[in-house]
């Protein structure tokens, strides 16, 4: 019994793997699709609506923990739906796809509090493993956040398009194949009785920090260069992804306020309130989908879906530029 208990729930998990593939891709292909069939119902075709605001916002929830790159995904869904016509259009679009993250940041909050409780009571000299999470994810953010304030318009200007997006989404596909097959991604459970996060040292930590570096370059994905960096200098599985949730929420949190203190007067001039309030709740809940997946999904399978996922992504994408429709 316990034997087609278990091959059935490879099977389910399998299937629930594919099943989110499928999901990512028919948000983000039919986008176009309703764009044009509402296109003569709305007086400017780049006009923010609530289905709009809906998509974007399961875009952003789906992919901002998956190793899939959510900017990539928010980008190409953007130009689907007629957001991002012009410079200005596509300053604002990009205000709000960082705008909406917020959602997903509360999605890890809730679904981690307990961890986010023992750092501020670390910070306060009261837990003493709250206060090491609380380093390890300090020194692991701070590289990141240095490159980003420095360079964050170089880095605009120079990769934040189609083009560069699908070459780091078939880089990233490529990387994870190939260390797939080379034996370099360590799997499996988390170690009972344990708990491997707290184990993370500090120079894993910095490492982890720098390859998020590498994640400025729209289309490789946070979660993707996280995850690896600190796999490949020997943090478990679990921990890595675990540790990538907690650096992506202070990550994420310092990126939507630097944001909006930027740029927030476009995003509502452009889209209004209610819009981006209704992208952000759908940020949040498909973002609790996704985590709990992710975590369930690779407790005993690799990652090596999701380097296909982005080699077809990158595929289909080259064909939407072919055809001029992003």
């Amino acid at each position: 019994m316990v034997i087609f208990a278990t091959a059935a729930n490879r099977r389910a998990r399998t299937l629930l793997a594919y099943l989110s593939v499928a999901i990512l891709l028919w948000v983000l292909f039919p986008a176009h699709v309703a764009a044009a069939v509402v296109q003569g119902a709305e007086s400017v075709e780049s006009a923010m609506t609530w289905w709009k605001a809906v998509i974007l916002g399961a875009v952003e929830g789906l992919t901002e923990y998956v190793p899939v790159s959510s900017t990539g995904h928010l980008l190409i869904v953007s130009r689907l739906l007629g957001l991002s016509d012009n410079a200005a259009d596509q300053a604002a679009a990009n205000t709000y796809a960082i705008a909406i993250q917020f959602g997903a940041i509360v999605a890890v909050a809730g679904l981690f509090w307990k961890r986010f409780r023992d750092m501020v009571l670390g910070l306060f000299g009261r837990s003493e493993s709250g206060r090491h999470l609380l380093i390890i994810t300090m020194i692991a953010f701070v590289p990141a956040a240095v490159v980003g304030l420095l360079f964050d318009d170089a880095i605009e200007d120079a990769l934040f398009g189609p083009g560069p997006i699908i070459g780091a989404w078939i880089v990233g596909g490529l990387l994870i194949l190939g260390l797939e097959r080379a034996g370099k991604i360590p799997h499996g459970k988390r170690p009972d009785g344990t708990d491997p996060v707290l184990a993370i040292t500090y120079k894993q930590a910095l490492v982890t920090g720098l390859a998020q570096v590498a994640a400025l370059w729209p289309g490789t994905s946070r979660s993707l260069a996280t995850i690896l960096g600190a796999l490949l200098v020997g943090v478990g599985m679990a921990a890595a992804v675990e540790f990538s949730f907690i650096l992506g929420f202070v990550t994420l949190t310092a990126a939507t306020v630097y944001s909006l203190l930027k740029d927030g007067g476009d995003l509502f001039d452009q889209f209004g309130y209610l819009n981006p309030l209704i992208g952000l709740l759908s940020a949040f809940f498909f973002a609790v989908i996704a985590i709990k997946w992710m975590i369930l999904y690779l407790e005993n399978n690799s990652l090596a879906i999701f380097g296909w996922y982005r080699l077809v992504i990158a595929a289909l994408a080259l064909g939407l530029l072919a055809l001029g429709w992003i």
